[in-house]
């Protein structure tokens, strides 16, 4: 996987074709979904077919969203998938408790490894979905080792706050940004646009996005991984003011001024640091 994925492209695990053309669309994750996307009479199809997929690695990372962790197909989900070399990741929807996490973590490693010795079982990613989720946010994204990420599941959290405009979203995507933050989880991904033709809207919530402290955003198109990446990327005049701090912050004399009479310590010269690893992640 790069250091900094920016898109996590969803795709339906029914569908073996649409999975095949999703490797190749350039998306930096593959994110085969075994719940919303699949109707009820088709999850053992799309179960099977993914554990058949993750058989051997695939040429981009695929992480697997299971059906919701207390329901009844996830036992089923887990038993499937998470043995699979090409296993990346597994998304667990629906999370309300830093318990469940635990026990699929458990359930997981288990399923992956007939013995301690074997190592842990594969990265999690929880998605918040729901008022009390988003309450336990630090809880969460602190429960286990295995967990890697946590981000919102917009639509859900939608109606049950009952929000009728966008910016109704933001305190709450503002909690799970720091809860990541204070866990030392990696900035969570964006939820996904949902219109796929409205890409200007799209460019806008991701500058929306990012300046909420967010990195990258799921797609549920390929059209969308463009428009995402170019959001997150630096600008140019970004990575100029990056290489003025480091370049400052060579001479390791503690807080200092910029030509501009910017004063940069160290939290800045980290910022400028990750920026420019950013920029070389390709």
């Amino acid at each position: 996987m790069v250091p900094f994925p920016l898109t996590w492209l969803y795709v339906p695990g029914d569908r073996p074709r649409v999975v095949t053309k999703a490797l190749a669309s350039g998306a930096d994750v593959v994110i085969v979904d075994l719940e919303d996307a699949v109707a009820p009479d088709r999850k053992e199809y799309a179960r099977d077919a993914t554990a058949e997929l993750l058989s051997e690695p695939p040429p981009v990372p695929v992480h697997v969203r299971v059906n919701a962790v207390d329901g009844p197909l996830a036992t089923a989900d887990l038993a499937a998938v998470a043995p699979r070399p090409g296993l990346a990741g597994l998304r667990l929807p629906k999370v309300t408790s830093a318990e469940q996490v635990a026990r699929v973590a458990a359930r997981a490693e288990a399923a992956r490894s007939p013995s301690p010795a074997d190592g842990p079982g594969p990265p999690l990613y929880a998605l918040l979905e729901t008022a009390l989720a988003v309450e336990r946010a630090y809880a969460i994204a602190s429960a286990h080792p295995s967990l890697r990420g946590v981000s919102i599941g917009e639509s859900d959290l939608r109606a049950d706050l009952g929000v009728q405009r966008d910016s109704g979203l933001d305190w709450s995507r503002a909690r799970v940004v720091v809860a990541a933050r204070a866990a030392g989880l990696a900035p969570p991904a964006q939820s996904v646009h949902p219109d796929i033709r409205d890409l200007e809207g799209l460019a806008a919530s991701c500058a929306h996005g990012r300046a909420l402290g967010f990195l990258g955003r799921a797609a549920i198109h390929p059209r969308q991984l463009p428009v995402i990446e170019r959001a997150y990327l630096p600008t140019d005049r970004e990575l100029e003011e990056a290489e003025t701090v480091v370049k400052a912050a060579t001479t390791d004399r503690g807080a200092q001024a910029l030509p501009d009479g910017r004063f940069v310590d160290a939290a800045v010269v980290a910022a400028a640091r990750r920026t420019l690893a950013l920029a070389r992640r390709c």
